[in-house]
């Protein structure tokens, strides 16, 4: 049965012919197509029999071809899906929604150093593995939940899409029914009354039985700019199997012609549904793309994040060891009665308040890297610790353009903005479609068909002679039309709507990239300042601790010369991630960052020049079709 279903279509071969009942049921066809119904005995209750074994053999077809229907679906919508790829740049190219839900950490490195400052969750450690920033998006891809139903969504798009293509293909149907009766009439006869006519004894019963059974096969074309086309060719057959032992038997074959001349002309309505079904699938891949590049940037901002507090837990532990050291050494001098019990507790309490912020750092990465797991997609339990190296390696790298230059760049490669520019498109051709069904109702139809003549034997076909044919004309005025009055209303609102939301789009894109420029500076000139904190509280850190053995520090002073340290430390780490991450977010906001398969991304690298130049980019993007402005084009235009 795989040959009947080719391409979702019933082929007419695999279609039995209506069977010649003649005291018993049988089926003409290829006899092996129906190896699942065996044939039986000939007797009364053979055709109840045949039914049953019809409807059993149905349902083992339905769950034998479960898997066929899934390859269908997915082999259609992946062929959907790949042929508008093209049109939107950076698009994942072997895009699949299938999971493999197998977890390899193989081929990572494992750390073997105990690192101290994790207190008793440094031996959690020993035996994980390592995992850099490019491991850790290639796994996000693979697990993160929420790039699967981002992808899910798409392939949904996409089989929407199939279904409205389907409409427009010519479309098959077969059935039947089946219906053995039972019922008491009045025994008739045999006596005569006295005009001639058979006496009926309302006080006796016979009964009466009788098998129904009605076949048919149909097909249905709707055809772009010429109209719908129904034919059928039905059968239907009747056999008295008490009383009367007689059978009727008939078929017909009709075609119905319909093609509206007013409203709805051309089935505004069905082609409107494809094309916007079409263009939906093209938004949804736009928001794919939009929404890789957003959860790369994602990733990276979790990951330096978790490093962070990995960097900090560090500082603090340091800052609890340079504590204890302080307490230790003023314990003695106060020992020695060198210095007041007033500067030892405020020492002390220093000391229990850096054990507190440490324990406290220590939780907080943890608890991040806990939220970094289920980020990525794989179990809590994973043993897995992060790279040091990638926050050692961070660097400064400020962009070399100007906020006026990245805002004309954002508004012609976003691909968000441009969905909400062709969203406006779509809004003036509803309020169209809108306004034609304020039309009156004109349509054309036809019908025409050929009967057999009725038997009771054998298995008549429709005969040329016996045909009959009409052509006629539906009219319904426009003398009510209230809820299509409302839905044209509702169509100029949402005109109005789609205007807005474009400008609203416009207006949030110079603000994202005005307001990840300002971050960008801000984190630049903390990293500045910070660098230059850190200096400073080292030396008084040093110069403190000089002063301290000999006996001449002061406890306020040693106190506030930790905690600057520890502060311009932290504070440096944060500048240096945040930096990174408005950097990433910088070009993600410019619809200009270039994702690759495994979700890294290449690091945009742009030469010194004159902000003069930064405007041909425009020029180049504004010169490809709104569909295909890509971000990859935007890049060459600047090196040219």
């Amino acid at each position: 049965m795989a040959g009947c279903m080719a391409r979702g279509r019933i082929s007419l071969a695999c279609i039995p012919i209506a069977p010649r009942l003649k005291g018993s049921v049988r089926i003409k066809g290829n006899p092996g197509r129906w190896d699942c119904c065996p044939r039986r005995k000939r007797g009364g209750l053979h055709k109840l029999s045949l039914q049953l074994a019809w409807i059993v053999s149905a349902l083992a077809f339905a769950g034998c071809t479960a898997k066929h229907y899934r390859r269908s679906a997915d082999n259609e919508a992946y062929q959907l899906i790949g042929q508008k790829s093209p049109m939107v740049t950076n698009m994942e190219p072997h895009f699949t929604i299938e999971e493999t839900n197998h977890l390899n950490f193989e081929g990572l490195p494992e750390t073997n150093a105990t690192n101290d400052f994790l207190g008793e969750a440094a031996e959690s450690e020993i035996g994980a593995k390592v995992l850099s920033l490019d491991n850790a998006l290639e796994m996000a891809v693979k697990h993160s939940r929420t790039y699967q139903n981002s992808k899910e969504q798409l392939y949904l798009t996409a089989l929407s899409l199939s279904l409205s293509r389907h409409q427009f293909t010519p479309i098959f149907s077969s059935g039947g029914s089946a219906t053995y009766a039972i019922a008491t009439v009045p025994r008739i006869g045999p006596e005569t009354n006295e005009f001639g006519s058979f006496v009926i004894h309302n006080d006796e019963f016979s009964e009466s039985r009788s098998f129904h059974a009605t076949g048919g096969f149909g097909v249905d074309w709707l055809i772009r700019d010429i109209g719908r086309i129904t034919a059928a060719f039905t059968t239907d057959f009747l056999r008295y199997v008490s009383g009367d032992p007689r059978s009727i038997v008939s078929s017909q074959l009709a075609a119905t012609f319909s093609r509206p001349l007013l409203r709805n002309a051309g089935f505004k309505t069905d082609i409107e549904n494809l094309t916007q079904s079409e263009r939906d699938l093209l938004y949804g891949l736009r928001d794919f793309v939009r929404f890789r590049k957003d959860f790369s940037v994602q990733i990276a901002s979790a990951y330096y994040g978790v490093l962070g507090n990995r960097d900090t837990a560090q500082n603090s532990f340091l800052n609890f060891q340079s504590s204890r050291k302080a307490a230790d050494r003023t314990r003695d001098l106060a020992a020695e009665g060198r210095t007041t019990q007033t500067d030892l507790g405020r020492i002390e309490q220093q000391e229990l308040s850096a054990e507190s912020v440490w324990v406290n750092a220590v939780r907080t990465y943890q608890r991040s890297l806990d939220d970094f797991k289920i980020q990525l997609g794989i179990p809590v339990d994973s043993r897995i610790v992060l790279d040091d190296k990638e926050l050692q390696q961070l660097k400064i790298h400020h962009p070399n353009i100007n906020v006026d230059d990245a805002i004309r760049i954002a508004l012609a490669a976003r691909l968000d903005y441009q969905n909400a520019r062709d969203e406006q498109q779509d809004s003036a051709r509803k309020v169209a479609l809108a306004a034609d069904r304020l039309k009156p109702q004109l349509d054309l139809v036809a019908n025409g068909g050929l009967n057999s003549p009725t038997k009771d034997h054998g298995f008549p076909l429709p005969e040329i002679s016996n045909y009959y044919w009409n052509v006629g004309a539906n009219l319904d005025l426009p003398l009510e039309r209230k809820a299509e009055r409302n839905d044209y209303r509702a169509a100029l609102i949402a005109q109005e709507r789609a205007r807005r939301n474009a400008e609203l789009q416009r207006d949030e894109i110079e603000l994202q990239i005005r307001d990840s420029w300002r971050t960008l500076e801000q984190a630049k000139r903390n990293y500045e300042i910070n660098e230059i904190g850190v200096k400073l509280a080292e030396r008084r850190v040093e110069e403190q601790e000089l002063l301290a053995e000999f006996g001449r520090a002061k406890a306020l002073d040693q106190v506030d010369a930790q905690n600057a340290l520890l502060s311009s430390k932290v504070q440096l780490t944060q500048a240096l991630v945040a930096h990174t991450i408005a950097r990433l977010q910088f070009w993600d906001n410019m619809g200009i960052l270039y994702i690759k398969d495994d979700g890294q991304w290449e690091e945009m690298e742009e030469p010194t020049r004159s902000a003069a130049i930064w405007p041909a980019a425009e020029t180049v993007a504004s010169s490809f079709p709104r569909s295909a402005t890509n971000e990859r084009r935007v890049n060459a235009s600047l090196s040219n």
